[in-house]
Order: C-alpha cells, then structure tokens, then sequence
C-alpha cells in the first residue's frame, strides 16, 4: 500500500483528505512541514500532498529543502492551495511541484487524481530502474576491462568498492561529514567508484603486470593513471548532460593517491582541499592494498594494515575518516575474509 503524507495546518482539510484517503492509501495527517520532516527520518512516503500557506514554513520554504535532500528529492509532491493564483502556480512548478489541487477539494476527484500521478510516477521509477541497471552494468564491464589488463590486483575494484560502503555507513552513523555524505545518492556514488583506477587503460601491460618491484621511470608512468583517469572522464562528460555520476568518479579517479600532509599525486593537495570522495576512497584503496598478496610481497593480516593506517593518520589519511575506519575495522576484517573465502572456494572448484 502507498504511503501519502498530508501536510496540513487546517484540521479540517487534513480531516477531510484522510477520510477520502484511507483504505487506498496508508496515510499521516501532519500540522506542518516541521512535522513531516521528523516522520520523514523514519518514512518515506511515495507522495506528498503539501499545503502551500502555512505558518513558521510555508509550502514553497519545505519543497525547496525537499528537493535538496538526495533521500527526498524525487518523492512527488503535489500542493493543497485555496488560491488560484498563477504566479504561485508557475512558482511551484518551477520548483518542482507536480500538481496543484485546489481547496475544498472533492474526495473521488482527490482520489483520481492521486490514481494518475502515482501510477505515472510508478512507470517513470520503473523506466529509470531498468536504464540505470543498463548504465551500471556497463560501467562495471568496463572497469572489468580494465582490471583484467592488471592481473596483479585482480578483484580489486569489488573489494573497494564493498570497504568503500562500509566505511560510509560508519561516517554517517559518527556524524563525521554526515551532512555532505547524506546529500549523496549511493546508488550513484558506489557503482562510480568501480572506475577509480579506469587511467589505467592508458598505462602500458608490461608495466601493469610487472612482477618485480617498478623502476623510478615506471613507477611515475603508473602514477599518471589518476590525470590519465580524470581526462577519460572528462572525454565522457562531454558527451552527455548526465554528469552526477561522473562527477564523482572524476574524484574517486583523480584524488584517492593523494594524501593529507600535501605529498600525495597527481597534484599535491593538501587537507580539505581533496574532495571528500578521495579522502575516502584513499583508505578503501590502501587497506585493500595491504591485505591482498603481490608478486613483490606477501599480504599483511588484517591487524597490521590496521596499523599501518593507523600509524599514517594525519600525513597520509584523513584524521576524521582514519577514526571511523578504526571504529568499523571488525566489518573491514569480515568483508576482507569472507571475499578471500569466496575466492579460495572458486580456486578450489567449489569443493
């Protein structure tokens, strides 16, 4: 059953679109948008019926924050106005309202239109399910492409990207850079992340799969994957005006071998000044590092790399994301020895 939210200061037309309401629909009657932000918190309602002049914050102040919450911005909202007023109309639209519906409102006609909406809501979520699913599966051959050139770190960019949720989850649950994390849609950010190390197609197979230890000269050509990664980016960003993904697989690609103190590459940033999304992904990418098995080296437990990474906050981690991956190291060592479970069981055939 969907869920409607009817936010209303008038009891009476809160009344009056419950009672039409129920039995179609779950629904809350809310006083005002403060009350339907806190419920918000805990449900997520398929539609929002919205008054348009209430006191302390109006329809247009709480459709405004609605469309700049990543969790909330697509709920349909359709505003309940007892004025016909055409600025206010093109206002609204402009801002993203679906509909107006005027008061007093006639229930079966509520109902009706209510009917539509939904069921045209309904088709649209599911048409950008199945072209999203299309976009993720494509990107993830490509980042496949490009990690089966590196046999060295094979399963690399799965195993980062699951740390990389992990310690997400553990940013927000510490309320450090909450507030930018929330914004993020993860069913954007994670799946970009696959393309962290894309600059590697630039960089030559002999060097990529080169057993022993890198001389300086190669050890620089490695190091160009992050720009190499960034300027494949940018060539796809010119081509299509949906760039929310892109953008932060530009960062993940660019900035996760760039470090705190400043000496990090390709650019040398230093502090706040590497996006967020680096800063992150430079934790994910070295505890996945240090735990996995190299020609030049043999993995280290889980308790070493801990740290290891403990031991480098401050200069090359984050000192807020080195915390966090401290408070959720038991999750890392779990996804780190179920994954080499996984992969034991296909070396052994499943047996």
């Amino acid at each position: 059953m969907k869920t409607i939210f009817i936010v209303d200061d008038n009891t009476t037309n809160q009344m009056t679109a419950k009672t039409a309401l129920d039995g179609v629909y779950r629904t809350f009657a809310l006083p005002s948008a403060a009350k339907m932000f806190s419920l918000a918190e805990k449900i997520t309602p398929d539609l929002i019926l919205l008054d348009v002049e209430m006191p302390e914050m109006d329809g247009f102040e709480a459709i405004s924050i609605l469309k700049s919450d990543a969790k909330l911005r697509f709920i349909p909202v359709i505003f309940l106005t007892a004025k016909h007023d055409a600025a206010a109309e093109i206002r609204g639209f402009e801002m993203g309202a679906l509909d107006f519906i005027y008061k007093p409102f006639s229930p079966p006609v509520l109902i009706k239109r209510l009917e539509s909406h939904i069921e045209t809501d309904n088709l649209i979520k599911q048409s950008l399910r199945s072209v999203r699913a299309i976009h993720n599966a494509t990107i993830s051959v490509i980042a496949n492409m490009v990690e089966c050139r590196d046999k060295i770190t094979g399963g690399h960019i799965e195993r980062t990207q699951k740390y990389l949720e992990i310690l997400l989850k553990e940013l927000v649950q510490a309320n450090i850079y909450a507030d930018t994390i929330l914004k993020w849609d993860m069913s954007i950010l994670l799946p970009s992340a696959q393309l962290h190390d894309v600059g590697k197609i630039t960089i030559s197979d002999i060097i990529l799969n080169k057993p022993g230890k890198l001389t300086d000269d190669e050890f620089a050509l490695i190091k160009t994957h992050c720009s190499e990664g960034e300027r494949v980016i940018d060539e796809i960003m010119t081509r299509t005006n949906d760039n929310g993904f892109l953008l932060h697989a530009r960062r993940f690609a660019g900035h996760h071998h760039e470090k705190w103190n400043g000496t990090g590459y390709p650019r040398g940033l230093r502090g706040d000044d590497i996006p967020l999304e680096g800063r992150i992904m430079a934790v994910a990418d070295v505890y996945d590092a240090l735990v996995s098995e190299r020609p030049y080296k043999k993995p280290f437990t889980h308790e070493e790399a801990v740290e290891i990474i403990k031991k480098d906050t401050g200069t090359h981690f984050d000192p807020k994301i080195a915390e966090a991956f401290m408070n959720a190291a038991e999750n890392f060592e779990a996804e780190s020895t179920a994954i080499s479970g996984k992969r034991n069981n296909k070396q052994s055939g499943g047996n």
